[in-house]
C-alpha cells in the first residue's frame, strides 16, 4: 500500500490507511506500507519510509509530501524487493511517492482516490501527463460521490464507490461526567490552524450560543496553536472554551460520547467527513456546515442537522435550537448511530477485498493470454 502523506501527522487519508492496514493484517494478509518519513520517527513497523517529509500547501491544507531522485530509488527498490501480489496506491495523482509507484509498478493495481476537487488547477495541468499512467490502475475507488465526480472529470473512468471507515465498537464508549456542562457540551475536532476546518466560525458563534444557553461550553481538540486560536475568542467567552490539544483515541471517544453536540464548521475541501461518522458512532448529534459531502453523509438531514456555510450567527442559532430541544436531538442521535455501522471497516475491507480479487484475476487472465 502507498500512502503520499506521512503518517506522523493525522489526516483523512493516514487515518483510512492505518485502519485498512489494521483489518487486512487482521484477516491474514501481508500488508507493507510505503508513505513519507524517516527511520527513527516512531512509525508503525509496517511502515517503509520514503525519505524526509516536506511541507507543501495542497487542497486547502498542508501536505507533507516526498518526492525526488532518493524517493524514486528508495520506492523503485521497495516494489523489487516486496514482490507483491497487489499494490494499492492511495491518490495516485498526488506528487508524492505515490505518484513515483505508480510509474515504477509492474502488476495488478488499485487506487483510492480521496479528493474532491473538480476546479483542480494543478490536477487539470496534471491530468494530461498522468493520464497515460492512470491506465495501468486495474481497479479504482472513490471514497464519495464527489471524489468519484472529480476523479472521473481529470482521469475519466469509472470507479466504484467504497467509503471512508471507521472502528464503530471503538467509539461506542460511556459518556463520562468530566465533559458534562449544565448548558450542554459541545465539541469540535480537527486542526486548530487550517482555516477550511472552520474553527474561526465556530469561535465567531461562542458569543452568541453563550447568550441563548447560559452555562454551556465548547471542547476544542486538535493540533495547532492554542494561543493563537483562543485570542479569537472575546476575553470574557474565554472561559467558555477549552482547547484540549491533540488528544488519544481514547480521549478522543470519549468526548464524543459525551457530548450533546458535535459540531463540524467545516468551510470547503471536504470529499466525505469521516469526522461525523465518528461523532455518529459515538452517539453524538452532528450539527454541520452543509458542504455536499456533509449533506450526503447526514442524509440530508435525516442523521444531523446542517447550517450555511461560514455563517456563524446561523450557527449559534441552530446550535441553541439543537440543546433546547431533546427529542429531537436524540431521534438524530438514534437515526445516526444506527447509520454509522455501515461505515464500520470491517465490512467495507470486504468490498475493498472484492476489488482486490477481481483486479488479480483480470491481470492473471491477461497474462494468459499474452502467453
Amino acid at each position: 500500500m502507498v500512502c503520499p502523506y506521512s503518517l506522523d501527522v493525522p489526516g483523512g487519508v493516514q487515518n483510512h490507511v492505518r485502519d485498512l492496514t489494521e483489518q487486512l493484517t487482521s484477516l491474514g494478509h501481508q500488508v507493507s506500507v510505503l508513505a513519507p518519513g524517516e527511520e527513527g520517527r516512531g512509525l508503525p513497523g509496517y511502515v517503509v519510509p520514503a525519505g524526509r517529509a516536506v511541507p507543501v500547501p495542497y487542497n486547502g491544507s498542508v501536505a507533507r509530501l516526498t518526492f525526488g531522485p532518493l524517493a524514486a530509488k528508495r520506492t523503485r527498490r521497495w516494489l523489487r524487493e516486496g514482490r507483491f501480489d497487489l499494490l494499492h496506491i492511495h491518490e495516485p495523482s498526488v506528487p508524492s511517492v505515490s505518484v513515483l509507484a505508480l510509474w515504477a509498478a509492474r502488476g495488478p493495481i488499485v487506487g483510492t482516490f480521496h479528493t474532491s476537487n473538480t476546479r483542480s488547477r494543478a490536477m487539470s495541468s496534471a491530468a494530461a501527463m498522468l493520464r497515460p499512467s492512470m491506465e495501468k490502475i486495474g481497479g479504482r475507488i472513490a471514497v464519495s460521490e464527489h471524489a468519484r465526480r472529480t476523479l472521473v472529470q481529470h482521469f475519466g473512468g469509472e470507479p466504484v464507490i467504497i467509503p471512508n471507515g471507521v472502528f464503530v465498537d471503538r467509539f461506542a464508549v460511556s459518556p463520562a461526567a468530566r465533559w458534562s456542562a449544565p448548558g450542554g457540551t459541545v465539541s469540535f475536532l480537527g486542526r486548530l490552524d487550517e482555516p477550511r476546518k472552520g474553527l474561526a466560525t465556530l469561535l465567531r458563534a461562542v458569543p452568541l450560543l453563550v447568550r441563548a444557553r447560559p452555562r454551556v461550553h465548547v471542547y476544542v481538540a486538535g493540533r495547532g496553536d492554542v494561543d493563537a486560536a483562543r485570542r479569537l475568542l472575546p476575553a470574557e467567552h474565554r472561559d467558555d472554551v477549552t482547547f484540549l490539544g491533540q488528544v488519544d483515541d481514547a480521549t478522543r471517544s470519549e468526548l464524543l460520547a459525551s457530548s450533546d453536540l458535535f459540531v463540524a464548521p467545516q468551510t470547503g475541501g471536504e470529499s466525505f467527513g469521516i469526522v461525523l461518522v465518528e461523532a455518529m458512532a459515538a452517539g453524538a448529534p452532528v450539527l454541520a456546515s452543509d458542504l455536499p459531502a456533509f449533506r450526503a453523509v447526514l442524509d440530508n438531514g435525516r442523521l444531523g442537522s446542517t447550517y450555511p456555510v461560514g455563517d456563524a450567527d446561523a450557527l449559534a442559532r441552530c446550535a441553541a435550537n439543537l440543546l433546547a430541544d431533546d427529542g429531537r436531538r436524540l431521534g438524530l442521535r438514534d437515526a445516526a448511530t444506527e447509520a454509522a455501522r455501515r461505515y464500520d471497516w470491517p465490512l467495507l475491507t470486504r468490498d475493498i477485498v472484492r476489488v482486490y480479487e477481481t483486479v488479480r484475476r483480470t491481470a492473471a487472465g491477461r497474462v494468459g493470454e499474452d502467453a
